[in-house]
């Protein structure tokens, strides 16, 4: 994490709420045909809330982006986990990424890169196996970066698009700082 960021960002999970903060970063951040409902937002929030990453500008208190998901046992990632809030499984070893939302004002700092690799570094803690996630292809560069693989065309097809499924294993044994900011954060 850089200092810069760390001083500006408190990284943390959502506050119930928050729910409706979320809601409107997601609609700023996808197209509608992609985004997630305000109603489905709220649903995840109340039953995942542990699922959720937030980072908060100090400054304004506001939330400047956020990471969603639902643990699973599942090894796909197919529409349905955008739809059904219920196939959310806490003893989970697998997390299905919903979505990585970054308001635009805080875009091009490396705070989607920190979340993740904050978000990564946590559920590892909590026994996940692997983080499973969809983007479009101008993404995939980006994703390989932060530690994922492509494994080709996804199932989804998810707002009409044709999306590529990515995945980030989740080794075992990771150094004792890391480890204590992501039990901090969780």
């Amino acid at each position: 994490m850089t200092q810069e960021n760390l001083v500006r960002f408190e990284f943390r999970n959502i506050k119930k709420n928050e729910a409706e903060q979320t809601a409107e970063i997601e609609r700023i951040c996808f197209p509608s045909n992609e985004a997630c409902t305000p109603e489905m937002m709220y649903l995840r929030v109340e039953k995942a809330p542990e699922m959720f990453l937030v980072a908060v500008d100090k400054a304004t208190g506001k939330i400047a982006g956020f990471i969603n998901g639902l643990s699973t046992n599942e090894t796909v990632l197919r529409d349905e986990f955008f739809q059904n809030a219920d196939l959310y499984d806490p003893a989970g070893e697998n997390v299905m990424i919903l979505g990585v939302d970054v308001l635009p004002e805080y875009r091009r700092i490396g705070l989607a890169s920190e979340m993740m690799e904050c978000y990564k570094n946590r559920e590892r803690q909590n026994g996940r196996k692997r983080l499973i996630l969809t983007c479009l292809e101008s993404k995939v560069a980006m994703y390989r970066k932060m530690g994922y693989e492509d494994n080709g065309m996804s199932v989804s097809s998810w707002g009409g698009e044709q999306w590529h499924e990515m995945t980030c294993k989740l080794g075992k044994g990771i150094p004792e700082a890391i480890a204590k900011t992501a039990l901090e954060l969780g």
